[in-house]
């Protein structure tokens, strides 16, 4: 079975842990590396990372960052709940004052979009009945 692991793109958190293993029990990053079939440099950069910031997990990181994390998200669907006839910019207050951090109208349009809620207009219908004068 021949390995593949140096055409992929990223180690797997198993594979990882085991190379990590190997080098804590004294191993050569030369032989961890042979023994693995990846490049000398990924194993040094994986031995690097884990001693420097103290772990090995890959970040999933691209694009830009969110500007509000999934509880302000909660908390803005939550507050619109609560009071259906609040605004787009009330909301940014009230959230912006809980949790410190400016939002946009837009970015609340979003979040309250992704929980289910739209922006409602008040229309005028024709009354049903008969009004009597």
């Amino acid at each position: 079975m021949a390995n593949n692991q140096s055409v992929r793109r990223h180690l797997y958190t198993f594979t990882r842990g085991r190379i990590i293993g190997k080098l804590e029990e004294g191993r050569s990053v030369t032989r961890v590396a042979a023994e693995f079939g990846i490049a000398h440099s990924i194993v040094l950069r994986l031995w690097r990372q884990l001693q420097t910031t103290g772990t090995a997990i890959r970040g999933f990181s691209s694009g830009r960052p969110r500007g509000t994390t999934p509880a302000d998200d909660r908390y803005t669907v939550l507050q619109a709940r609560r009071n259906k006839r609040q605004t787009a910019r009330e909301i940014v207050r009230h959230t912006t004052q809980a949790t410190g951090r400016p939002i946009s109208r837009f970015t609340v349009a979003r979040r309250l979009h992704g929980g289910g809620l739209f922006a409602r207009r008040p229309v005028r219908c024709v009354p049903l009945t008969l009004e009597r004068q």
